[in-house]
């Protein structure tokens, strides 16, 4: 869950690392593109390997009576919005160099720069445009929150799927996080 206590960390990791110069603004975005292709395909793996691991047809035809790809579907939908989070900070001239947990500067990069400067909750609240302001601007908060909900859980439940539970993953652990990562996309999408 993403509550106070998580923002807040994400905020003061972000400050360390921009002022260790792991985290830079400026510059060009020549890699905007290739986040965005990357978050694609990632997103278009999960879909296929969730097809594949739930349709006996696919199964039948690919010649893998036992495929089981709910495990890289988790990781691929993670995959997908971990690519959408770096191309939106490419897009704003944000570069993350660092030899350590890029996931997790990422994603702290993303909170500091989208969700607690407001962006993120802006953009979502244009597409409510036509509802009364006050409650565009309470729905965009909470989709925006989702949204960094979202990410966060994806991130911590890849992390533990594939180095705690292996090949164990559930079919519905799959389906939720395909169904994540899509909306993520999409949204960050939008702001691209």
């Amino acid at each position: 869950m993403l509550d106070d206590k998580r923002i807040g960390e994400a905020k003061r990791n972000a400050e360390s690392c921009i002022r260790r110069g792991v985290i830079t603004k400026g510059g060009d975005s020549r890699f905007v593109q290739f986040f965005l292709d990357n978050a694609r395909n990632s997103l278009e793996s999960a879909l296929l390997l969730f097809g594949v691991s739930t349709d006996k047809n696919l199964k039948e035809s690919t010649g893998f009576r036992d495929f089981n790809g709910f495990l890289w579907v988790i990781n691929a939908s993670y995959y997908s919005m971990f690519y959408m989070a770096r191309a939106l900070l490419e897009n704003e001239g944000v570069k993350i160099k660092t030899e350590d947990s890029i996931h997790a500067v990422t994603f702290d990069a993303f909170v500091y720069y989208f969700y607690l400067t407001g962006k993120l909750q802006k953009k979502i609240v244009e597409d409510f445009a036509d509802a009364e302001e006050d409650a565009t601007q309470m729905l965009g908060r909470e989709k925006a929150k989702g949204l960094m909900d979202d990410y966060f859980h994806e991130r911590r439940k890849r992390a533990r799927f594939t180095y705690e539970m292996g090949l164990s993953a559930m079919q519905n652990k799959a389906k939720t996080s395909l169904e994540r990562a899509k909306r993520f996309n999409e949204e960050i999408r939008k702001m691209i």
